[in-house]
Parts: structure tokens; sequence; C-alpha cells
């Protein structure tokens, strides 16, 4: 498994943008597909963002397409989410995951991801 550990969170107003970043540790890092996914008080944590260990594959959920963009610094283990456009709807405690096992699969399911971070909390006032 891959140690991971998020920052970035905050509170903000509408409209508003913020950066996530996530650490992994781990000499395999490069190869691991990664994500976001975020959880709202009383629902199910759902899928956000993913990519493939080369930024090849990048999915979204609809929800967030053209305002949020996942990408990865392979030399740094980092993971980011840029989040533009910030909507009430996107609070929640944001995780980045790792797909520990697989290289080439990019999962949307958290069962795909077998590695988790702590999280971040992202607040948004309306």
């Amino acid at each position: 498994q891959v140690q991971l550990v998020e920052s970035g969170g905050g509170l903000v107003q509408r409209g508003a943008s913020l950066r996530l970043s996530c650490v992994g540790s781990g000499r395999n890092f490069s190869h691991h597909p990664m994500a976001w996914f975020r959880q709202a008080p009383g629902k199910e944590r759902e899928f956000v963002a993913a990519l493939s260990w080369n930024s090849a594959t990048v999915y979204y959920a609809d929800s967030v397409k053209g305002r949020f963009t996942i990408s990865r610094d392979n030399a740094k283990n980092m993971v980011y989410l840029e989040m533009n456009t910030l909507k009430p709807e996107d609070m929640g405690i944001y995780y980045c995951a790792a797909d520990s096992i697989g290289v080439k699969r990019v999962g949307v399911k958290t069962y795909d991801y077998d590695s988790w971070g702590q999280g971040t909390q992202v607040t948004v006032s309306s």
C-alpha cells in the first residue's frame, strides 16, 4: 500500500478556487493510478476525478467537469486537484486514493483503490 497525506482544504465562498495536494510515499508511486473522492455529511463517498500513471487517461465526475482539474507530478510523488467555481454542493471531505495494485486501468469506484489519505475538509459558503 501507499501512505497518502492531503492538504489544501479550507473555507471559501461560492465561486472561489482551491487547490488540493496529496503527497504519497513509496518508490513505485509513479506506477499507480490516482484519484480524488469526496464525502459530504450523511452521504456516501463519491468519485470526483482520477488519472493514470502517465496522466494519459483522465476521468471526471459529471458534476465537476469543466471546473476541476486533476494532475500529478511523479517526480515529487504529488497529485493535485484544482477546483474552480466552487459551489456549496462541492462541500465535503476530500480524499486522495491510490491503486497500488493496478497499473493501466483507471477506476472510478471506491473499491478500485486500496490506499487512502485521512482527508481534507472543503467548506463552501453561499
